[in-house]
């Protein structure tokens, strides 16, 4: 099982699922977006597993300083977005065997452990 995280390092969301998996005994590897934008390819095909709406990180400076036409954006116009400016991107963004699987860090643990895969 592969598992990868996609976020940024000082993210107390990340942060908290770092915590989570280390004391759950899973491995993952991080891949920090700030430092590895994902490219266009790569956000099109999370946003087919996840859809467009979840990945949307709307507490963040980066999506509140669009204008309020986003609000009507089509999914590739969001795509392009993301691959613009991954601070537009819900965090952490979790990949399972090369497919994106959870994307944020608030559902229930039941829920976490069943799209991670994790007994």
């Amino acid at each position: 099982m592969s598992i990868q995280v996609y976020g940024i390092p000082n993210c107390g969301t990340c942060k908290k699922a770092f915590t989570w998996l280390k004391n759950q005994g899973v491995e993952y590897e991080f891949i920090d977006t700030k430092e590895q934008p994902p490219n266009q390819e790569t956000i099109q095909a999370w946003v087919e597993a996840l859809g467009v709406k979840p990945m949307r990180n709307t507490s963040g400076q980066s999506y509140r300083s669009l204008g309020a036409e986003k609000d009507s954006w089509t999914e590739d116009q969001w795509v392009a977005a993301f691959a613009k400016d991954a601070m537009l991107l819900k965090r952490p963004l979790f990949v399972k065997d090369g497919a994106a699987v959870l994307v944020g860090f608030r559902d229930q643990e039941v829920v976490i452990r069943q799209k991670l895969g994790i007994a």
